[in-house]
This record gives C-alpha cells, structure tokens and sequence, in this order.
C-alpha cells in the first residue's frame, strides 16, 4: 500500500533528491518549494513517472502558518492522511554576527526551524488517528557544531535537534517516531549559493572554499550525495527503523567525527 510523504523545501536539491526516492518505493508524493511553474510543472511530471504513486504539488510559503496548516489539510484531504512527514525547508545567509541582517536572522529562524513546529503540529493529529507515522527532520552536521558567520543557520539547526528529541519523547507510546538526517556538505543550490558570501567574508577564493572550508571540515574529503541522504530517509520511514526515535544519523564523511 502506497504511503502519503509530504516533503518541504523539494523543489530542488536534497528535498527533491527525497522525493525522488520515495516515489520510486511507490509512494504518493507531495512536493513543496519555490521556482518556476515550468519547472515546478516538469518536476511533478518526472517524478509521478518514476513510481505508481500520485504526485501534487503546494505552494506553502513556509514562513506562514496558515499556509502551512493549509499544505497540510491538502495532503490529507487528497490521500486519506500523511505517513512521512519530512521537514527539509531551509535557507542559508553567511555573515559576520556585527553585520547579520535582522531580517535574515528572521527569516532563516522561520523557515529552518518554526515552519518544522507547524508541519509537525497539524501532522500529529492525523499520524495518532492512523496509529503510526514517521517524521523525519533534515538538520545538518549544524545541529551538532558550529561554524563561524553562520549564526541563524546553526542556531535554528540546533533548535531542530531539541525539537526532534522532545517530539520523539511525547510520540514514543503512538508508534510514531522522529528523527534527524544530518548531512555534511551537499553540492546543491543552497551550498552553491553560498560560496561567493563565505569567500568574500573569509577573503578567499571560490576555489579555496570548497578545498579549503567546506571539504576541509570532511576528512573523507567528499560531498555527501543526495541519493546517500534519500536513501537514510527511507530507512527512517521503514519497518526496520521502528525502533530508532530521538536521534540523528549522521552522513558527514567523518565531519562530527573530531
């Protein structure tokens, strides 16, 4: 029987690379994210091909609320209830603390970590009426350390963390279980998009930030792929995770390691 796996922020990257996975399992799909309709449109395309699951699409803008409620209530209304809930939405700024925009700190706080706290709380109710669900949380290797010019980042990430555990705790009787996914560094839109800031605020190349920052902090010195981060996700969502609630796995080359 097909499940219902709601995944935020998969339109691109990682969310997407998720997505992918699971409607190749055979499951229904609801994709969340910006971008452009053409693209939007292709993706949900692709991705209903892949299984013999449906696929929609919603545009919740994860900063709010009742948008969110509203992706949520659509994702029961269309396929009976919600199975996985997977919470990936987020964003990055990098930037000395002196100098970090308020508004970014605001908005990456909203959208990397209270818009998990929404998803979450309207899923519950359905996932306890169903008897069993799994929620699974894309954190990072900065729900653990810390980097520098990455306040926001790493204060939401960790805040993911504290809500993952906390959550696991209350759901533990309801055969509902809550996890954390914690990649080192991905080459997707999201980390691409942030080389120029780190490379302007560390006075280095573009070059020498992947080298030098970003796969400096992997000793295996590779780029964790989002096929290796779908496939963790399908082992939290299956029979043979039923007894992994309130932790992490960690998928970082070695990165936590030290």
């Amino acid at each position: 029987m097909a499940r219902t796996v709601v995944i935020t922020g998969s339109t691109s990257g990682i969310g997407l690379g998720i997505a992918e996975g699971f409607a190749a399992a055979g499951d229904n799909i609801v994709l969340n994210g910006f971008g452009k309709q053409e693209e939007i449109d292709a993706a949900v395309e692709r991705i209903g091909a892949l299984g013999s699951g449906s696929v929609i699409y919603h545009p919740a803008d994860m900063t709010k609320p009742d948008e969110i409620e509203a992706m949520i209530a659509s994702a029961a209304d269309t396929f009976g209830g919600i199975d996985v809930l997977v919470n990936n939405a987020g964003i990055q700024h990098v930037s000395p603390i002196e100098d970090f925009p308020p508004e970014k700190w605001d908005r990456i706080i909203a959208i990397n970590l209270t818009s998990s706290f929404h998803t979450i709380r309207h899923t519950v109710p359905l996932m306890k009426k169903a008897g069993s669900g799994r929620i699974i949380n894309l954190v990072s290797a900065h729900g653990l350390v810390a980097s520098p010019f990455k306040a926001a980042y790493v204060s939401a990430k960790h805040g993911m963390m504290g809500l993952t555990k906390t959550v696991a705790l209350e759901l533990a009787e309801h055969r509902i279980t809550v996890n954390a996914i914690c990649p080192g560094y991905v080459l997707t839109p999201l980390v691409e998009a942030q080389i120029p800031d780190t490379a302007k605020a560390r006075g280095m190349t573009e070059d020498e930030v992947k080298s030098e920052v970003l796969l400096a902090a992997q000793p295996t010195k590779e780029f964790v792929t989002v096929e290796q981060i779908a496939a963790t996700a399908l082992y939290l969502a299956s029979d043979a995770a039923a007894q992994v609630t309130g932790t992490h796995i960690s998928i970082d080359g070695g990165w936590t390691a030290k």
